[in-house]
């Protein structure tokens, strides 16, 4: 199976924005998991969910707290 470089749809990004908004941290979680859901958006995680997504954020983000998109939060 071949795996496409994550492009984030328009609803995504305002989806993101408004929870970046209230809650920065929530909101790269809510962009980690999903860049793992798979084409039905599940997400299959090992037997400790809480400290997988702990080590894929340090892993994933340098600063989790960080808006990921280019050009900054839209206000």
């Amino acid at each position: 199976m071949r795996r496409s470089m994550f492009m984030p749809s328009r609803k995504l990004r305002r989806d993101y924005n408004r929870l970046f908004r209230r809650d920065p941290l929530a909101a790269n979680i809510f962009l980690l998991l999903v860049e793992l859901a798979d084409e039905q958006g599940r997400v299959c995680l090992g037997p400790n969910p809480e400290a997988e997504i702990a080590d894929l954020m340090r892993a994933r983000f340098d600063n989790p707290r960080a808006y990921q998109f280019q050009g900054g939060p839209k206000r």
